[in-house]
């Protein structure tokens, strides 16, 4: 859903929730691939919120 958003929308920022505790490794390493800016900010033991721009 995010490659989705992300080809539709320039210059844009997404505010990207989950509870999955491998998505820090997975967005992050998604970002680092399509040269995205990431802010990744742990919420609690099961919530994970990212702001993702490009």
């Amino acid at each position: 859903m995010l490659k989705k958003a992300l080809k539709n929308a320039s210059g844009q920022q997404f505010l990207l929730k989950s509870s999955d505790p491998h998505s820090q490794q997975d967005v992050l390493r998604y970002c680092e691939l399509n040269k995205l800016k990431c802010e990744a900010k742990s919420i609690s033991n099961h919530e994970f919120h990212y702001i993702i721009a490009q």
